[in-house]
C-alpha cells in the first residue's frame, strides 16, 4: 500500500487512486495513520495521513482521507488513529514496548438504517492507556444505534464521534515544544489549581451529596437550579449551572435534571484530584460546543460567570477586553480559537505570584513552613508552669505592674476603712455591713477620678512623644484600661449600695432604743421609722439617681450596643449605635456633679476634712476640663479648608483638607473630625491617611453609623456624577481657588496611637482589615520618604567629604528613624475597595525601587488560588500584569491573592527572614482577628529567635 502524507494539513489523492466509493450494508473500511485535522458538519472535512478510504455517507456529509484508496467488505468499519505517546497528557514518559501503542483502533458497525459505535480502544490493550481514550470509550459505548435514515442518522453520528475526536485530536496535535516538565516550581505550583472540590470532599464527601441529593430531588431527580447547593457550591450558582451542563454535555444527557447515579458520575470526576482531569473538566465547561476548540465569544462567557462566582463587578465589566486578551496570547496563529494544550500551556508557565523584597533561601524556608511551631509541651508539671508563668510575664510586665499598683491601691483603701469603721460605734448596729460599704465606697471615689486619666488624650499623647515613660507604662492599652475601671466601679456600686439597702438601713431601722443612742448625732434625735426616710433625703436621692445614669451609660457602652448589633423593635432603635453610646456617656457630667453632692451630705460623716470625694475628684476632673477646652479652642484656631471630596465605592469617603499652619503629626496617628452640618456636638476620631511629609491632611471614612451616612450624604450633594471609567467615583475639587459650597468641617489634631511607635523597629508587619488599613497607608508612604530623604542626605554628606556615593558602608545609619523593611497586609472583601488607595498604592510600587515595603492586597470575594472558580482570574491576572503591569483585581501595580491570608505562614517567613531580630506586629481592623495574630506574635517570639511585639489599634 502506497502511503502519501498531508500538505498544508489539506487532504490530497493520487491521481491513480482517485475513486470514490459508498458505504454499503455490510462493508469494511480499515484507516491507519495519524490523525491530523478534523471537523464535521454538512461538507466539511476530516482529514487523515496515512492509508485511508474514501467514502461518502448521504446528504452531502464527507470524509476525506489521503493515501491509498482501500475497500473491504464487511459489516464493521474499524480505523486506527496515531496518537504519539510522548504528547500525551500525562503520560509516563517511557518509550513504547511495541508499535500498536501509537494507535487507537475505533470500530464502526454500518447497516442499512444505521451507524453504530461499536468501540475505541488501544491497539495494544494496554492498561496504561490514554485517559482520554478511556473516558471516550465510556462516553460513546453508551450511545444506542439510532434513526431510521441512513442520510440522518450517520450524519448525526458521526458527528457525535467526531467532536470527541477533534477533542482527542487538540491532545495528540499538541507541539512538541508544549511540554512541560511538571516537577519545575511552576509546575508544581499549578498542578494545584483548577479544583472543583477539595481533596477532603472526595470520597468522604459523596455520604453528605447524596443525602443533599435526597433532600432537593423533584420525582427521583436533581435539577440543574439545585446542582449547585447540592454540590456544595451554594454561592456560586452560576458556576456550578455551567459545570452541570459540561458534564451532561460529555455525556450526551437530555434534559435539565440528572439521577443519583449520573450525579454519583458528576461527583467522582469533578472530586478527581488528577490535573489532567480537572483540566478537561474545566475545558469542557468553556467548550459550549463541544468541538474541541475554545472562541474568544467562548472565553468572554466563562470569564463573565468566573468574574461573578467571585463577584469582581470591573472584570466582568471589561470581559470583551479581557477574552481578547486571552486569545492574543494563546491563539498566536490566528486561528481564532484556542484548544487544550494552549490552556495547559498558560497555567504551567504561570509561576507563583512575586513577593518583593528580601529573598530567602528557599530550602531553609521550606523547612520552616512544615513546621508547626506550636508551644511543645512540657511533660513536667512544675516545670510546665514555670515556663507558663515565664512567658506571661516576659509578654505582658507592662501592665502587670500597672494592674499590681491599681489593685494595690484599692486593697489599701477598702482596708482602711473597713478597719476605721470596724471600731466606731456604728459597727455595733450594723456589723460588717457598714465597713463593707464604706470601704467599696473609698475604692469608689479612686476609681471615679482614675478613670477619666486613660482617656485625656491630649495628655496621653504628650506624655508618648516627650518623655520615655513609653518604655513601662503601655498607653497603647489606654481605652482597655478606661474598661476595666468601669468594670470596677460597677463592682464597687453594687458592694456600696447593696450593704446599705439590704443590711445597714434594714439594721437601723430594728435596733432597739439603747442601740440607737449613739446614732442619734448622724440619724437625728428620732429613729427613722421606714425603709423611705432613708431613700427620701439628698443622700438617697442623689445615689438613686447617679446608679440609673450610670446603669444606662455602661448599658450603651456595650460592644452590641455600640457597634448597633442588636436588633430592637423600631420605637427603640434609636438606643443602639455610635450616636447613643456618645450622647448617653456625656451623663457622666451629671453624675460627677450628683457625685460631689452625695459625698457631702454623708450620713456618718459631719467634720469637712473627712469629706474626702471632692478632693479625689479635684484634679482629674481639672484635667479632663482643660482636655475639653482645649479641643474647642484648638480646632477653632486651626480652621481646615476643604481641598477635594471623594465617594468611593464600598460607601467610603475621602476628604483632603488643608494643613493648618505649623501643624505636624506622625504617620499612625489620628484626629478627631467635626461637622456642624451633621451634628454640633459630635467628634469622631479617624486615622490620617496622608503622610507627614505632604502638604496637605486626608482621612478616609467608611460609614457604618448614623453620623458617617449623614456625613457622606452632605458631601455627596456637592460633587459631581462619576465619569465614565471611574466605576460610581464621585469626586469635587477646589479650582482656581474657587471652592463648591462644602459643609464646614473641623478637626482636633493630632492624637497619639500605637501604630506611631512603628519607627522604632527595623521590621514591621502591618496588618490593616478593610478601612483598618488606613493608619498603614500614611506609615507605607512615610517609610518611602523617610527612606528618600535618608539616602538624599547620606549622599550630601558623602559627596561634601569628597567621596562617591556608591558605598553603603559609608552610609550612617538615620537617627530616629530604624525602619528598614516593612510588609503591609491589607485584607478586604470587595474589588473595589481597591479604590480608596489605588493612587498611593501605584505610588509606593513605583518609588520603593529598593524593595523595602512589601505590599500584599488580599481579595477575600475571590475563591483560594487553585479553586476552579478563580482559575481563569489566576491566569487573565497574570497575562494582564505581564503585558500591562497592573492587577485585573486590585486595578494596580501590586498582584492581588485569593482569599484569606495564611497567617502562620506569614510569620514563618518573617521570622525566617529575620533571624535575631525584633518585629514590630500592628494591626488595626475587626476584633475577631485580634487573638489569633496577638497568639501567633507570641508563639513565634518564644519558638524562634525573632521577637515580635504586638499592637492593637483602639479608639
Amino acid at each position: 500500500m502506497q502511503n502519501m502524507g498531508t500538505v498544508d494539513g489539506r487532504s490530497s489523492l493520487p491521481e491513480n487512486h482517485s475513486d470514490n466509493e459508498s458505504i454499503g450494508n455490510g462493508d469494511r473500511i480499515a484507516f491507519s495513520g495519524p490523525l491530523v485535522n478534523k471537523s464535521v458538519g454538512n461538507g466539511d472535512r476530516i482529514a487523515f495521513s496515512g492509508p485511508l478510504v474514501n467514502k461518502s455517507v448521504g446528504n452531502g456529509d464527507r470524509i476525506a482521507f489521503s493515501g491509498p484508496l482501500v475497500n473491504k467488505r464487511g459489516g464493521r468499519k474499524s480505523a486506527r488513529f496515531n496518537i504519539p505517546e510522548s504528547t500525551i497528557i500525562g503520560g509516563n514518559g517511557g518509550a513504547s514496548s511495541s508499535k500498536d501503542e501509537e494507535y487507537v483502533e475505533i470500530t464502526l458497525n454500518v447497516r442499512d438504517d444505521s451507524v453504530e459505535f461499536h468501540s475505541v480502544k488501544a491497539v495494544s490493550g494496554s492498561e496504561n492507556e490514554n485517559p482520554e481514550v478511556r473516558l471516550l470509550t465510556r462516553t460513546l459505548e453508551k450511545r444506542p444505534s439510532f434513526g431510521s435514515s441512513v442520510i440522518q442518522t450517520a450524519s448525526s453520528r458521526i458527528k457525535q464521534v467526531s467532536q470527541e475526536l477533534r477533542r482527542l485530536a487538540s491532545n495528540t496535535r499538541r507541539p512538541t515544544a508544549a511540554r512541560f516538565d511538571r516537577t519545575k516550581s511552576a509546575a508544581v505550583y499549578a498542578l494545584k489549581g483548577l479544583k472543583f472540590i477539595s481533596k477532603t470532599d472526595g470520597g468522604a464527601g459523596w455520604a453528605v451529596v447524596e443525602k443533599r441529593f435526597d433532600e432537593l430531588a423533584v420525582d427521583g431527580a436533581l435539577p440543574r437550579s439545585a446542582f449547585g447547593q447540592c454540590i456544595g457550591m451554594k454561592e456560586s450558582k452560576e458556576f456550578a449551572g455551567e459545570l452541570f451542563d459540561a458534564l451532561i454535555r460529555r455525556r450526551n444527557i437530555m434534559g435539565n435534571s440528572i439521577t443519583k447515579s449520573e450525579l454519583k458520575e458528576f461527583w467522582e470526576q469533578i472530586s478527581d484530584q488528577s490535573f489532567d482531569s480537572r483540566l478537561q473538566t474545566f475545558f469542557d465547561m468553556v467548550d459550549k460546543n463541544a468541538d474541541g476548540r475554545i472562541t474568544e465569544e467562548e472565553v468572554k462567557e466563562i470569564i463573565t460567570i468566573s468574574a461573578s462566582a467571585n463577584k469582581l463587578s470591573k472584570i466582568q465589566e471589561q470581559a470583551e477586553e479581557y477574552a481578547a486578551l486571552i486569545m492574543e496570547e494563546l491563539d498566536r496563529d490566528n486561528l481564532g480559537y484556542i484548544e487544550i494544550y494552549s490552556l495547559e500551556t498558560l497555567l504551567l508557565q504561570a509561576p507563583p505570584q512575586p513577593t518583593r523584597g528580601r529573598t530567602t533561601d528557599s530550602r531553609n524556608l521550606s523547612q520552616m513552613l512544615s513546621q508547626k511551631l506550636k508551644p511543645t509541651e512540657e511533660s513536667n508539671p512544675i516545670r510546665r508552669v514555670y515556663q507558663k508563668t515565664k512567658y506571661f510575664v516576659e509578654d505582658s510586665w507592662q501592665r502587670i505592674w500597672v494592674i499590681a499598683l491599681w489593685i494595690g491601691i484599692m486593697s489599701v483603701l477598702f482596708a482602711y476603712k473597713f478597719v476605721q469603721y470596724r471600731n466606731k460605734a456604728v459597727f455595733h448596729i450594723m456589723g460588717y455591713c457598714v465597713c463593707s460599704a464604706k470601704g467599696a465606697a473609698e475604692t469608689l471615689k479612686f476609681n471615679m477620678a482614675l478613670i477619666l486619666l486613660p482617656v485625656c488624650r491630649n495628655t496621653i499623647t504628650w506624655l508618648r512623644n516627650k518623655t520615655k515613660l513609653g518604655v513601662i507604662v503601655p498607653f497603647d492599652d489606654n481605652l482597655n484600661f478606661h474598661k476595666v475601671i468601669a468594670v470596677a466601679i460597677a463592682i464597687g456600686v453594687g458592694i456600696h449600695a447593696g450593704a446599705h439597702l439590704t443590711c445597714d438601713f434594714p439594721r437601723l431601722l430594728h435596733a432597739t432604743k439603747e442601740e440607737y443612742g449613739p446614732m442619734k448625732p448622724f440619724f437625728g434625735n428620732n429613729q427613722p421609722s421606714n425603709y423611705w426616710w432613708f431613700l427620701d433625703g439628698i443622700e438617697g436621692v442623689t445615689g438613686m439617681i447617679m446608679v440609673i445614669l450610670m446603669t444606662i451609660a455602661f448599658t450603651l457602652a456595650t460592644p452590641s450596643f455600640r457597634r448597633n448589633k442588636l436588633k430592637l423593635p423600631r420605637p427603640l432603635h434609636k438606643l443602639t449605635g455610635f450616636n447613643a453610646f456618645w450622647y448617653s456617656h456625656h451623663l457622666f457630667v451629671i453624675v460627677y456633679v450628683l457625685l460631689i453632692v452625695h459625698g457631702i451630705y454623708l450620713y456618718l460623716s459631719k467634720e469637712w476634712y473627712k469629706k474626702t470625694t471632692w478632693m479625689y475628684l479635684a484634679i482629674p476632673v481639672a484635667l479632663y476640663g482643660c482636655e475639653r477646652l482645649i479641643r474647642a479652642f484648638r480646632s477653632s484656631i486651626k480652621p481646615v479648608t476643604i481641598l477635594k471630596v471623594a465617594v468611593y465605592p464600598g460607601n467610603v469617603l475621602a476628604l483632603h483638607m488643608s494643613k493648618p499652619q505649623g501643624f505636624k503629626y506622625k504617620s499612625g496617628q489620628y484626629m478627631f473630625i467635626n461637622c456642624a452640618a451633621v451634628s454640633p456636638f459630635e467628634w469622631h476620631p479617624f486615622s490620617i491617611t496622608s503622610a507627614p511629609r505632604d502638604d496637605y491632611l486626608s482621612v478616609h471614612i467608611r460609614t457604618l453609623g448614623d453620623w458617617t451616612r449623614q456625613l457622606k450624604t452632605v458631601f455627596s450633594e456637592v460633587c459631581q456624577p462619576p465619569t465614565a471609567g471611574k466605576s460610581g467615583l464621585l469626586r469635587a475639587d477646589m479650582q482656581g481657588g474657587i471652592c463648591p459650597n462644602f459643609p464646614r468641617v473641623l478637626i482636633d489634631a493630632p492624637y497619639g496611637a500605637p501604630a506611631q511607635d512603628y519607627k522604632k523597629y527595623e521590621v514591621v508587619l502591618l496588618v490593616g482589615l478593610g478601612i483598618g488599613a488606613t493608619p498603614f497607608i500614611s506609615i507605607v508612604k512615610d517609610i518611602v520618604n523617610n527612606m528618600k530623604a535618608r539616602d538624599e542626605e547620606e549622599e550630601e554628606e558623602e559627596l561634601e567629604k569628597g567621596r562617591r556615593p556608591t558605598t553603603p558602608s559609608n552610609r550612617r545609619k538615620g537617627g530616629g528613624f530604624k525602619t528598614r523593611q516593612a510588609y503591609f497586609y491589607w485584607v478586604t472583601r470587595e474589588q473595589g475597595s481597591f479604590d480608596w488607595f489605588k493612587g498611593i498604592m501605584n505610588e509606593v510600587a513605583e518609588s520603593d525601587h529598593k524593595g523595602a515595603i512589601e505590599l500584599h492586597n488580599y481579595c477575600t470575594s475571590v475563591y483560594e488560588e487553585g479553586d476552579a472558580r478563580s482559575a481563569l482570574i489566576a491566569m487573565l491576572q497574570s497575562l494582564n500584569h505581564a503585558k500591562n503591569g497592573v492587577d485585573v483585581v486590585s486595578g494596580t501595580r501590586v498582584k492581588s491573592h485569593f482569599a484569606k491570608p495564611n497567617w502562620r505562614n506569614v510569620y514563618k517567613r518573617i521570622a525566617l527572614n529575620h533571624r535575631d531580630q525584633r518585629v514590630g506586629v500592628f494591626y488595626c481592623g475587626a476584633a475577631g482577628l485580634t487573638e489569633e495574630l496577638r497568639q501567633l506574635a507570641l508563639d513565634f517570639s518564644h519558638k524562634t529567635s525573632t521577637k515580635f511585639d504586638f499592637h492593637k489599634e483602639n479608639f
